[in-house]
């Protein structure tokens, strides 16, 4: 009896773990992968060690994870979830451990770990890895598949699609050939350019707990902030990134950031706390004397900005100067103009709409025997093993439904 053939365009991590599932369940498996190597985002993110998914213990914590897609998610994550995904990987011989912030990576801290680790396991089950095979063409006749290559054709039962996210609507070509609508792509996860603000002055410093809200919205969040020669980055910047991708596109990236430089900074227990400094220290030089363990050149740069002379002592600071520097340290506002996507973790916000997809199977609900996995649908994540989490859980859903 022949076996049920399963065609999976992509060869990413949705893909691999769909692949895997579907031959494990006995069917004959083709990855179809465009370029000559597989699992490329694999290999360079979490900076080459490969950030697997988030050890974050509420269900619902982690959903928050998600800034477009979490209902869906939330069904998805029913059937594979965070602690599904260390098991498996635990399961096969790839120890992981969790970082303080949730982040989950191999405990051999190199990518090679996961990607190894999914090829042999596709490889053990039989899944034909076709290389160079970019599929231009989509189309079903009468049950089935039919995919046409620059220089090949091939026919298969069911189709799963993991293209990944693409920066432009044109990269949905196949998604759209067979029926489906998209929503139009945009950048998720990058950083803040403010190429006229002296900060960059300041290039690889960083505080580890500042908050950034957006002036005119609601967006905001908190964590490390790193100041780079372009502008601002570090985890709060990339995941208010992806929260407010949509707004921010709409503002064609120019906007205005308020920046605290410790999160938990209020108005009234800075002026408290700088007044009674001011009172026990008064011969101490203002900018010489960096408080909040901000680092010096930090405070220096803020202390200047509050109009307080290098040699100025607490003891002759007026109050308008103290004024000042509590908004320096309260509200520092840089505006940004442009982004630079974040290169390991390039994300887009959109693909296939949500609403055209089984949840639960992964399935088309438009064209039978067709399902999506990982980016190429309308679900995006923060950094933080989220996106990871997302492809490992959909593969496996539409893996295992492709072959009932």
């Amino acid at each position: 009896m022949r076996k049920l053939q399963v065609g999976i365009i992509g060869g990413g991590a949705s893909g691999f773990f769909a692949a895997i599932q579907a031959a494990k369940n006995g069917a004959e498996v083709f990855l179809f992968e465009k370029s000559n190597k597989v699992l490329s985002k694999v290999l360079i993110s979490g900076g080459g060690r490969c950030n697997v998914t988030n050890g974050t213990s509420s269900p619902s914590e982690f959903l928050k994870g998600y800034p477009r897609g979490n209902k869906f998610m939330k069904k998805v994550f029913k059937s594979f979830n965070p602690k599904d995904t260390m098991s498996w990987f635990e399961g096969r011989g790839v120890p992981l451990k969790m970082e303080q912030d949730g982040r989950v990576f191999p405990v051999s801290d190199k990518s090679t770990s996961i990607a190894n680790v999914l090829q042999k396991e596709a490889h053990s089950f039989g899944v034909k890895v076709l290389y160079q095979s970019g599929i231009q063409e989509v189309k079903q006749v009468d049950g089935k598949f039919f995919l046409k290559s620059a220089d090949n054709n091939w026919s298969v039962d069911r189709l799963i699609i993991c293209t990944g996210g693409k920066p432009k609507k044109e990269g949905y070509t196949l998604v759209e050939q067979l029926g489906h609508s998209i929503q139009p792509p945009i950048p998720s996860l990058f950083t803040f350019n403010s190429p006229s603000s002296q900060i960059i002055e300041l290039k690889g410093l960083s505080v580890p707990n500042g908050h950034i809200r957006f002036e005119g919205s609601q967006l905001q969040y908190s964590g490390p902030i790193l100041i780079t020669h372009w502008g601002i980055s570090g985890p709060a910047v990339l995941k208010l990134s992806a929260y407010g991708a949509k707004w921010l596109h709409e503002k064609e990236y120019e906007a205005v950031a308020l920046i605290k430089w410790q999160a938990d900074f209020t108005e009234e227990g800075l002026r408290t706390e700088l007044l009674a400094y001011k009172k026990e220290h008064p011969l101490k030089k203002i900018s010489r004397n960096p408080l909040y363990g901000l680092p010096a050149r930090l405070w220096e740069f803020l202390t200047d900005k509050a109009e307080i002379e290098h040699e100025l002592r607490w003891e002759a600071v007026n109050k308008k100067k103290i004024n000042k520097l509590i908004e320096k340290l309260f509200k520092f506002s840089l505006i940004v103009s442009g982004k630079t996507i974040f290169k390991e973790e390039f994300v887009t916000a959109g693909g296939v709409e949500l609403n055209e997809i089984d949840a639960n199977t992964m399935e088309s609900k438009l064209v039978k025997g067709l399902y999506f996995a990982g980016e190429v649908i309308d679900v995006d994540g923060i950094t933080g093993g989220y996106n990871f989490q997302a492809a490992w859980s959909t593969g496996f859903l539409a893996g295992n439904a492709s072959t009932n």
